[in-house]
Order: C-alpha cells, then structure tokens, then sequence
C-alpha cells in the first residue's frame, strides 16, 4: 500500500532540497573565498627604463706579475747558498755561488793567451814595418813582404780571437755567481750546498715578482655571445678597448685597496672550459696578495641602457623561473596581484638599494608590487594600492 500523496511530495521536497545545498557547496569557485578575504595592502612600481652603470663578478686566481725559474748557465759544484728561503730578494742579489776556482782559472789562462797575442801583434808589425822599407829599397822580394803582412794581419784576427775567449771566461765567472734577475720572493732551494749542477737542465729554485700581481679569470663564451648582442642593438655600452677597471674581493669579503684594468684577452676559447681567459695587473705594495691564491675579480666600467630596474625583494622565485606580481585589474573591476615571468640580469646597486636589471617581461608603465608581496597568499588575491613610486 502506497503511502499517501502529500507524504511523498514533503520527502521529495526535502531531498531536492539537499542536493541543491551539496551542490552550491561543491561549486563555489575560489574567487568566492577570495572575496570574503579583505585586500592585501601593497605598494606599485611603474615600470620606467633608465641607463646604470653595471660591475660583473668573476672567479679569479692570482699569479705573479713575473715568475722566474732560477738556473745556472754553468756547471759546478754548488758552494753557497746566499737567501733564505721565502724571504724577499732584490735584482741582482747573490742566490747561489758555485766553485769559483775552475772559472777564475780559465779566466786568467785566457788572460794569459791574449797576451801572447798582442806580442805576436806587435813583432808581427815591426817585422812588417821592416820589410816595407827594404821593398822599397829593393832588399827583399816581394814574396818575403806579402807573407810579412798576412802573418800581421793573422796575429791581429789571432789578437781579436783571443780578446773573445777571454770576455766569455769573464762571464762563466759572473754566470758562477748566480743572481736574481728581478726583485721578488724567493721560493725553497731545490739544490744545496756541495751539489754538482749540470747548467741550465737543472732547476734551483724559483722567483716570483709580488709587487704587481697578475689577476686570471674566464668569460664563458655563451656571455661573450651575450654580450656582443646587447652591443649591438644598443642595450649595452663596454670601456673604450674593453679595459674593464677591476677590483679583487677577497675570501673574507672585503676589498683589495688596489685596482686595475684589464690588460689582455685571449682570442682562444678553451676547448674543455668554453671560456676565454682574461687579464688583469693590480699592484700589491704591501704584498697582501700572494700567487695562487683565490679571489673573485670584480669588474666595472660598462652601462646598461635603457634597463628597467626593480628592487631585489620584488623578484620572486616559485623553481621554475623568477616572476614579479603585477597589479591588475579584472574583470569584475576589483584590484588584484597575477605573477608575470620575466628574465633578469645583472645586481646592481643605486643609491645604496639593490636592484635587479629585468631583461625581459615587463612593459612600460606596468605596475608592480613592491611591497607588501607577504600577504599575497596565491595569485589573484584582492589588493588595495596603498602607495606608488618610480
């Protein structure tokens, strides 16, 4: 038996009535909550362009402005050492002595042979001289007198011969004597005293000039590509010749006093790098810095044109790329923050603010939030412009 009508329309009644309700809940689209939430106070930023001055930092090792390897030009029998080790030299300072014996007896045998040579000279002279005027005269034969004057003329070439052997004993002797060639420090002896050195095969220690130091870093070619690029369509002016003016940032942080300018850049690319080495010379009068060692060269002297500028704490990162948010309008007229990709650049600092250089992403005039960006929980939350700068 059916139950009545009016029983079966109030319990259909009342089950519609449910599935409305479970559906509006299920369809409530997001911005409905976002509604209720109040906006997010923030600040803007137009969007200008403007020309800055940019720096580019590089990882660097350091050498020394001349690193010389010490030899002997002779052979002999180390007699002396005359440094201490890792201690500062000076050009033309004793390092090693060898036996000096052998080459100051070479030196005074040769001594000895010029002598002879400038007596042969002179007899062969007078004998000459003597057999001229018995030409003259008749005396002699003509034979006589032309053998006269070659062995003059071999006891002068005999004379020149022997003024030769003797100035190259000279500087055996001297090169016995082993000298610093340019002022720096010197490294650890590699031979000591009593050793036999067998001329210049042999290395006896090394010397490394520290008053100006040698500052060598990589510019990967993908930058150098870059960079050529914005030189081109007018986004980027470089120094005159490239002569970036450098800076060396120590492992400590803090900043060398003394400064320089690059020098030298190497047409080759290294094949297992991808980079082109680049060279600087700094000056190191307190000899702070030290070859090998490990610093980041800072340099400066190019300007970014017409670059859009943005603070740091405006550029976001979410892992796939950096975004700011913009302030934008929708469609129900209500303010709201929506992220735009972009592409940035270098860090620059302007009046004591860092900034970003966004290379792309952004058109002029774009409003984009600055502060505030806290309490933006999730893209298209309502906001409320509270302030607005350049």
């Amino acid at each position: 038996m059916y139950p009545p009508v009016s029983s079966r329309v109030k319990r259909f009644s009342i089950a519609f009535a449910s599935l409305v309700l479970i559906s509006a809940c299920q369809e409530a689209p997001q911005t409905q909550a976002a509604s209720t939430m109040p906006p997010a106070q923030v600040s803007v930023q137009e969007v200008s362009r403007s020309s800055v001055p940019i720096t580019i930092k590089l990882p660097a090792t350091l050498a020394g402005n001349k690193e010389v390897e010490i030899r002997a030009r002779v052979s002999g029998i180390v007699e002396s050492r005359n440094f201490e080790e890792g201690q500062k030299v000076s050009a033309g300072q004793s390092l090693f002595t060898l036996d000096l014996v052998p080459f100051t007896l070479e030196v005074e045998k040769a001594q000895a042979e010029l002598n002879a040579a400038q007596a042969t000279v002179k007899q062969a002279k007078q004998e000459r001289d003597r057999l001229r005027k018995l030409k003259n005269e008749r005396s002699v034969s003509k034979r006589d007198f032309d053998n006269a004057v070659s062995n003059y003329d071999i006891a002068v070439a005999n004379l020149a011969s022997s003024k030769v052997a003797l100035n190259e004993v000279k500087l055996d002797l001297e090169y016995a004597q082993v000298k610093a060639p340019v002022s720096g420090i010197i490294g650890r002896e590699l031979v000591s005293e009593g050793s036999y050195v067998s001329g210049p095969e042999l290395l006896l220690t090394e010397l490394t000039e520290t008053d100006t130091m040698r500052v060598r870093f990589g510019f990967s070619e993908r930058e150098q590509l870059q960079m050529r690029q914005d030189v081109e369509n007018g986004g980027l002016t470089l120094p005159l010749n490239n002569e970036f003016s450098t800076k060396l940032i120590l492992q400590d942080g803090s900043i060398h006093p003394s400064s320089g300018k690059v020098n030298f850049s190497d047409v080759r690319v290294n094949r297992y790098t991808g980079t082109s080495e680049l060279q600087a010379r700094v000056d190191n009068p307190n000899g702070q810095l030290r070859p090998g060692q490990f610093v980041r060269v800072q340099l400066s002297g190019a300007t970014r044109n017409n670059a859009i500028l943005l603070p740091q704490r405006a550029v976001l990162d979410n892992g796939t790329g950096k975004f700011v948010y913009v302030a934008t309008e929708n469609e129900q007229g209500m303010m709201v923050a929506l992220p735009a990709p972009v592409q940035v650049g270098e860090w620059v600092t302007v009046d004591g603010n860092n900034l970003w250089v966004i290379r792309s992403g952004l058109t002029d005039g774009q409003p984009v939030i600055t502060e505030g960006i806290a309490r933006i929980f999730f893209p298209g939350m309502p906001i409320s412009i509270v302030s607005e700068g350049e």
